[in-house]
């Protein structure tokens, strides 16, 4: 199976909609992470077919967070590298501004006419994205970074290697 690239971008939709404070690409990665880890636990399957590595600061998604680093760094791709449709596909939901920090870059989101579309998902992973933008829309990237190192599977798991 490979990633589900048009739930992450309704995902990041329905956090705008939400309102969440801080949604950078950072947060958006460890919320992916967190609801793919507590849907994994509960319902025995991920929403959005991604796999997580365990990184120095935070679990990090891999297609997404290579994407992510795609758009901050302004790679050109060759036509038939097929992140290219990848990132068309979260692109046709959203817009990506590159906000240029100090000492890193940051993404921002910015919804475009494409509306949350809640019909791409179950009702438990409905149930587990509430959840998880309830419990942290209000917590800053760091924050909810350190939460995932409560998550036993995060401490144990050596940097660099797959979460889940």
């Amino acid at each position: 199976m490979t990633i589900d690239m048009t739930k992450v971008a309704n995902v990041i939709l329905y956090m705008l909609h939400k309102q969440v404070k801080h949604l950078n690409d950072k947060k958006v990665a460890i919320m992916l992470f967190l609801m793919d880890y507590n849907h994994q636990k509960h319902c025995g399957e991920k929403i959005f077919n991604e796999e997580y590595i365990k990184g120095s600061r935070h679990p990090e998604p891999a297609i997404v967070g290579e994407l992510f680093d795609i758009v901050a760094n302004q790679e050109d791709l060759d036509e038939d590298d097929e992140r290219i449709y990848l990132m068309q596909e979260l692109l046709d939901y959203l817009d990506i501004e590159i906000i240029e920090k100090e000492k890193f870059i940051e993404l921002s989101f910015i919804k475009m006419e494409e509306e949350f579309d809640e019909s791409l998902f179950t009702k438990d992973e409905l149930k587990t994205i509430h959840k998880i933008v309830s419990l942290y829309s209000d917590l800053s990237p760091r924050n909810i970074a350190n939460e995932c190192f409560k998550i036993d599977e995060v401490r144990t798991t050596p940097k660099g290697e797959k979460i889940i």
